[in-house]
This record gives C-alpha cells, sequence and structure tokens, in this order.
C-alpha cells in the first residue's frame, strides 16, 4: 500500500457551539473540498446550515447516517452526521445545557475510528467548564480520548506533540504549576514518553530513523550541576536508557540555543521539560497553523492548537488556518499508519 492510497473520511468533532468551531469546520471544508482530504463532522446539522446563511458562506449541509458515506457527499456539500444540541446556540455564550451533546460528539467519532469507519479523529476546541458542569470527569480531550481508547483493563498513557511544518516539540509535564515540574519530572516519564515519539515518529510521521534531542531543564543545561542538578540526576540517565534501548537522543541541550534554524535541522523532535518551553518556541515559529496531537493512541488525533475564541464567535473572523492543518496532518499520518501496517 502506498501513502497515496485513500483512508477512511476522517471524523470531526462539533467542539464548543458557542465557539468558532462551526465557523472554522465551514471554512475548513471549503478550503479543502478539492483536495485528498475527506471529513464529515459530528455536528447539529440544522445549527450549521444557520451559521453558514448567517455568516453569508452558502455551504450546503448534507446529512448522511454512517461515516461510508462521507467521501461520496464531500464534494458536493459538507457531509454532517447528525448531533441534535439541547439549546441553539449563542455566539459567544457557553451553554452547559449542551456539554452533554459536545461529549457526545467525540465518543461517537472515537468509535468510528476504533472500527475503522473514520481514518482519525479531529477535535474541535472545547469549553471544559461547560463540559464539567454536564458531569464531564476529564480535565481535557487528551484524557479523555486515552480513556475512551483504553481496553481490556490496560490503561493508555497519551503523549502530547505539538507541530508544525518546522517543529515538533513534546512538553514531559503539562498542565501544572511550574514548582510542580520538579517533582513531577521523573526518569521514567522521559524514558516512557521518549519511547512512544520515537515509535510515533516512524509509524504517524513515516521517519524511518527519527532523531529525538531532548531538552535540558535549568539554564545552560544545568552547567554540570552549578545551576541545578535534575540534569545529572534525571535527564541524562533517561537519555542513557533510551539510548540503551535503540533511540537516537541527544542532550540535554540548552533550551535557548535549541530551537534555532540550524538546531532544528538536527532533530525530528524535542523532549521539553515543562509547558511553556516547548510552546513558546512552536508559537513563535508558527502561531497559526500549530497542531495539537495525542501520541500513544490505537488512533489518530489531532486538533488545532487555540482554544474556543468566544471573543469573535459568530463574527467571520475566525481563521481556520490551525483546523486545515489539523486535518491535513490526521489524513497523512492516517496513510502513514496504513503504509507501515502493509510494509
Amino acid at each position: 500500500m502506498s501513502r497515496s492510497d485513500p483512508v477512511a473520511p476522517l471524523a470531526v468533532t462539533m467542539g464548543e457551539p458557542g465557539g468558532i468551531g462551526g465557523e472554522i469546520l465551514l471554512k475548513a471544508w471549503t478550503a479543502l473540498r478539492d483536495a485528498d482530504v475527506p471529513f464529515f463532522a459530528i455536528a447539529d446539522a440544522g445549527y450549521l446550515r444557520e451559521l453558514s446563511e448567517k455568516l453569508g458562506f452558502g455551504i450546503p449541509i448534507t446529512e448522511i447516517d454512517a461515516p461510508a458515506k462521507a467521501a461520496k457527499a464531500f464534494k458536493s456539500g459538507l457531509p454532517v452526521i447528525h448531533q441534535r444540541l439541547v439549546e441553539p446556540p449563542h455566539p459567544g455564550v457557553p451553554m452547559p445545557a449542551n456539554g452533554r451533546c459536545v461529549i457526545e460528539s467525540i465518543e461517537r467519532a472515537v468509535t468510528y475510528a476504533l472500527e475503522g469507519a473514520a481514518g482519525g479523529v479531529v477535535t474541535n476546541p472545547i469549553h471544559k467548564a461547560s463540559l464539567l458542569a454536564s458531569g464531564f470527569p476529564y480535565p481535557g480531550h487528551t484524557e479523555f480520548l486515552a480513556a475512551l481508547c483504553s481496553s481490556g483493563g490496560k490503561e493508555i498513557e497519551p503523549v502530547m506533540m505539538l507541530a508544525c511544518p518546522e517543529l515538533r516539540v513534546v512538553p514531559m509535564t503539562i498542565h501544572c504549576a511550574l514548582k510542580d515540574v520538579f517533582e513531577l519530572l521523573t526518569s521514567e516519564r522521559i524514558v516512557d514518553q521518549g519511547r512512544i515519539v520515537a515509535a510515533a515518529l516512524k509509524r504517524d510521521f513515516g521517519i524511518a530513523h527519527p532523531r529525538l534531542a531532548v531538552a535540558g531543564l535549568n539554564p545552560h543545561a544545568g552547567e554540570d550541576g552549578a545551576f541545578g542538578r535534575e540534569e545529572i540526576d534525571i535527564i541524562k540517565p533517561a537519555i542513557r536508557t533510551l539510548r540503551e534501548a535503540g533511540v537516537d537522543v541527544t542532550g540535554p541541550h540548552s533550551a535557548d540555543s535549541l530551537f534555532h534554524a540550524a538546531a532544528r535541522s538536527r532533530y525530528d523532535a524535542a523532549l521539553c521539560m515543562y509547558h511553556d518551553q516547548a510552546l513558546i518556541p512552536l508559537k513563535t515559529i508558527d502561531f497559526d497553523t500549530g497542531v495539537n496531537i495525542t501520541l500513544g493512541l490505537p488512533i489518530v488525533r489531532t486538533s488545532p492548537d487555540h482554544g474556543t475564541a468566544f471573543d469573535i464567535a459568530g463574527s467571520g473572523k475566525a481563521n481556520p488556518a490551525s483546523l486545515i492543518a489539523a486535518i491535513e496532518m490526521a489524513s497523512a499520518m492516517a496513510r502513514n499508519r496504513l503504509a507501515a501496517v502493509a510494509a
């Protein structure tokens, strides 16, 4: 099987109905209707029709009852598997009453992907407070997706990657206070995530010999212990273990010199020690088209690297570039997975 072979259409979730998800979804279809990346939405078909008319897009909404019908319908309209909302959305206003509908959209998309009916899942931004009010017990998409994909009592440890054409970064610790990084960062965490990243670069990105670069935690990567011992006690042992496992990995590198163009040419992904160490360089290099990817799942999952943007919802001003990039990346990853299985 070659990477040009077709994959099943991607499932795109509705996201927070009061945010920009519907608008960027419509714009993404317009941008990709002639490309070989068919997708379908799991959303309220009536609301998307109203939104298209309100914004003057004139985009046909084609209701389908199965993912298999999406590819044929895609050229002439946005295929939608209807997920009815409880209350009509109001742009810029989160409505917890619709939280359960948003959750079900994600659940259905994951089910389709696990069954092979969808080539992958692309999630529109959610409003966590609305979902929590609906009984959502997870801190975000990533943890929920891992739970949905776990089976046989085996828990999945998901890994978050942020990517753009010029850079891929993986934060070892994510949504925590900076002071808590020192407790959460362990050699085991770096080794586990490093292995998952190396495997994903081969399977999902088609990189035969992936190269990882590991950032230090402290200034100048600790300066041989002068500025902290985390590099000596935690990071270097993890790097040794990864090398012994056959992973091509270097570091720890001083983070202030890891992200310029010449340095980026020497690795395929950078393992960073905390959230901003990873996201600041990526968003500086490519703010508009960064993609959030969940590695370690049995399915492909991507998402735009931005939030609900309530302040501009319903205005027609939302930039769809990140969602378009997420759809294109999910399609490429799905093709690479198929090619890896067939090889």
